[in-house]
């Protein structure tokens, strides 16, 4: 009796070790999901974070070149004598388009633009054909600086006389482009086509910048008149 008793207990206590050992094991197997869970989210935080990374600096390095960039445009722009920067006047862009519609319609080919320069004053070209307008850039005039740009005609190879004269003042920053259109005109004394050909001149009266000098030739605008008026 006591032998089938201590058989019984035998059972029992080897069925509870079973189960002691079986939840042990299940603890431990939900320890390590949760070990594996947290290095799986360390890994996606971190994948985050060296993406974050790379985007910055891509970011970073973009913004750099494009600064760069700005950087080198102004100082292109600031170098002197070079071209200086157009101040959209539709007066002046409506002449413009004028121009190259009567190109258009004859094949007629203009010379190409230079834009010479004296101080913060350009003129377009060295020559120009009979008709065909001349067109001034002032940018960056001293706020100090009030003067004229006079503009002298041939009368002979040595002697000039003024054809017109244009105020600029510094501190009226209005004014920045203009033109004008040598012509046959009885009361300037330009009685024919060779009071206009010849080496014109600019001076800018009221200060010590440089005269410019551009040529009228003999070629003809189409649709200009060259008919003598004297």
């Amino acid at each position: 009796m006591n032998h089938s008793n201590h058989k019984g207990n035998s059972r029992i206590l080897e069925k509870e070790v079973k189960k002691i050992n079986f939840l042990e094991l299940q603890i431990m197997r939900g320890r390590f999901l949760e070990i594996l869970i947290k290095i799986d989210f360390m890994k996606t935080v971190s994948m985050i974070g060296i993406l974050v990374g790379i985007i910055v600096i891509v970011i970073t390095i973009g913004i750099s070149l494009n600064l760069d960039h700005e950087s080198d445009i102004a100082e292109v722009e600031d170098v002197f004598n070079k071209e200086i920067r157009p101040i959209e006047v539709p007066e002046i862009q409506e002449k413009l388009d004028e121009v190259k519609k009567i190109a258009d319609e004859n094949e007629y080919i203009p010379l190409p633009r230079e834009w010479i320069t004296s101080g913060p004053f350009q003129v377009d070209r060295t020559e120009y054909a009979i008709g065909e307008s001349i067109f001034i850039r002032m940018g960056g005039i001293e706020e100090n600086e009030i003067g004229q740009i006079a503009i002298y005609r041939p009368l002979n190879a040595t002697h000039h006389k003024v054809y017109l004269t244009i105020p600029f003042d510094g501190s009226d920053k209005s004014a920045s482009n203009t033109y004008f259109t040598p012509q046959i005109n009885s009361k300037r004394g330009i009685c024919s086509m060779d009071d206009l050909q010849g080496e014109w001149m600019m001076v800018f009266r009221g200060t010590d910048y440089p005269n410019l000098y551009f040529e009228i030739n003999e070629k003809i605008l189409p649709g200009t008149d060259v008919s003598s008026v004297c």
